[in-house]
């Protein structure tokens, strides 16, 4: 799995609440779910999404558990999620709902740069530099490509 976009850069320590904030909640609208994505972080950010790769610092998606905010971003067109660290709750809603997460140490990159991302060979490259990524396990590759768990325990 190849995949690219333009980088949107955000913080470190970015939480669900961030993500999405709980008063967009009580609908099950995904739609407005990624309409409001960012909102409180940047009101800008989720019309930039649509084919980007959100490129975020340590700790991304702390906080609380809530599925919803893997899923507002990837609903809001986001290609990938890459940090150097995530929640780990974060981390696992985001393979379960279909949205790459990579791990990559020191990724330097500017917002609107290209990045490109080789599942299969290890590797993140912007401004023309590779970074090796931590690996993602066979079985999570495999919910990935399937566009998330519901859809690679159906297709089985």
């Amino acid at each position: 799995m190849t995949l690219s976009g333009k980088a949107v850069c955000i913080g470190a320590d970015i939480d669900t609440d961030l993500v999405i904030a709980g008063r967009y909640l009580r609908t099950k609208d995904t739609s407005v779910w990624a309409e409001h994505v960012f909102e409180d972080l940047d009101p800008s950010l989720a019309p930039r999404l649509k084919g980007a790769v959100i490129v975020a610092g340590n700790n991304m998606g702390c906080g609380s558990s809530r599925e919803q905010a893997p899923v507002a971003i990837r609903e809001a067109g986001a290609v990938a999620v890459i940090a150097p660290s995530f929640a780990r709750i974060f981390f696992r809603n985001a393979i379960n709902v279909g949205l790459p997460v990579i791990e990559c140490d020191g990724l330097v990159c500017a917002d609107g740069s290209t990045v490109i991302i080789s599942m299969e060979e290890g590797w993140v490259e912007a401004g023309g530099i590779r970074y090796p990524i931590r690996p993602l396990s066979p079985k999570m590759q495999d919910i990935l490509s399937a566009g998330g768990l519901v859809s690679y325990w159906r297709n089985r």
